[in-house]
């Protein structure tokens, strides 16, 4: 079984991919929704995050604080780290149950979508890795037409924390273009013809 990555900048429209490939029957692990859900569940992980960041890090009704873990964690470099350094490796353990579980079912291939493949390291656990692209003045429009909260500055803000789009590119196995000139599902099913194939 294949094990695909799919990443993208903000706004590139990863997630709009990730539907087409599901719409043909590929099992896809969103590793950004999957990590909230491993941050509010996952036993070993709840407890590493109180240890290192305080028992506000969970309310009174035992959910995850997510409003105080931004403020301790988003605006200071070491402690964005010392929460990746917890987070990942527990998502790369709930990927990998994941992954097995459809192995088993005898799946041809799987995609994992991420926006952080690279900065995570989780890319080292896949056999081949889609980037998904568009022009960052696309990017910036969609962005604001879906996130109205956001302010062109909020999302140069993201843009400048994500790897750069020519870093993405360049390590890239396949390339996805999703810039309003080219049409996206061709694509798609291009690349499930030939991962079908194996």
């Amino acid at each position: 079984m294949l094990r695909i990555g799919i990443t993208g900048g903000i706004g590139s429209g990863k997630s709009v991919a990730c539907r087409l490939f599901a719409v043909l029957g590929v099992p896809v692990y969103d590793a950004d929704s999957r990590a909230k859900w491993v941050m509010a569940n996952d036993v070993v992980l709840r407890e590493a995050l109180q240890e290192a960041f305080g028992a506000e890090t969970f309310a009174a009704d035992g959910q995850l604080n997510r409003t105080y873990l931004a403020q301790v964690a988003f605006n200071n470099p070491e402690q964005l780290a010392r929460l990746n350094g917890l987070v990942h490796p527990r998502v790369g353990h709930d990927f990998e149950q994941w992954a097995q579980a459809q192995q088993a079912a005898g799946v041809p291939y799987i995609l994992k979508e991420a926006a952080l493949l690279y900065e995570s390291g989780s890319y080292q656990q896949l056999d081949k890795i889609i980037t998904v692209f568009a022009p960052q003045a696309v990017r910036q429009a969609r962005v604001l037409r879906r996130d109205p909260h956001r302010t062109p500055d909020d999302i140069l803000a993201i843009i400048g924390k994500q790897m750069s789009e020519e870093e993405k590119l360049s390590r890239a196995d396949y390339v996805l273009r999703n810039d309003d000139e080219h049409l996206l599902i061709p694509q798609v099913l291009e690349l499930d013809r030939e991962f079908r194939r194996g």
